[in-house]
């Protein structure tokens, strides 16, 4: 055992460390799963499904694409919630629009359309998603606590 209580890598196997990689990882999927959802660029699955409902050419493909955008979903919203609760959902949808304001006072962001707001919205709801994802871990370097899912709720 290692008696200065740092993570030992062993060759081999992939490291638990959390770390910024680790972060944006979990950032890349959640973008890629909101904008594969939707997105302001017109190619997401909803102008899809739109375009086929309107041509009348909605089939399984439609169908078996929604569920697992949906599986998606579950899975997010659901690690998010349990990891931040509502209350952390809200400081960090908070803090995020802060940021925006914040940004967009300092001159950083000009937003003169809808569609460049949406794409800041969507960037937001991702960052959230995985802070959400992240906490546990941030949690445990922070305070030096696991967090535990008791299986309530």
């Amino acid at each position: 055992m290692n008696t200065t209580g740092a993570r030992r890598k062993t060759t081999g196997r992939v490291s638990r460390e959390f770390n910024l990689f680790s972060f944006l990882w979990r950032f890349a999927a959640s973008l890629a799963l909101i904008l594969a959802t939707y997105n302001p660029a017109g190619k997401s699955y909803y102008h899809w499904l739109q375009s086929s409902m309107a041509a009348g050419t909605l089939g399984a493909e439609h169908f078996v694409t929604g569920v697992l955008l949906l599986i998606g979903w579950v899975m997010l919203l659901a690690a998010t919630q349990r990891s931040l609760g509502p209350i952390g959902l809200l400081l960090g949808g908070a803090l995020l629009g802060g940021l925006v304001w914040l940004s967009i006072d300092f001159g950083l962001l000009d937003i003169n359309s809808v569609s460049e707001l949406s794409w800041i919205i969507l960037v937001c709801v991702a960052a959230l998603l995985a802070i959400g994802l992240s906490w546990s871990h941030v949690w445990r370097r922070l305070t030096g606590q696991f967090e535990v899912d008791d299986g309530d709720g």
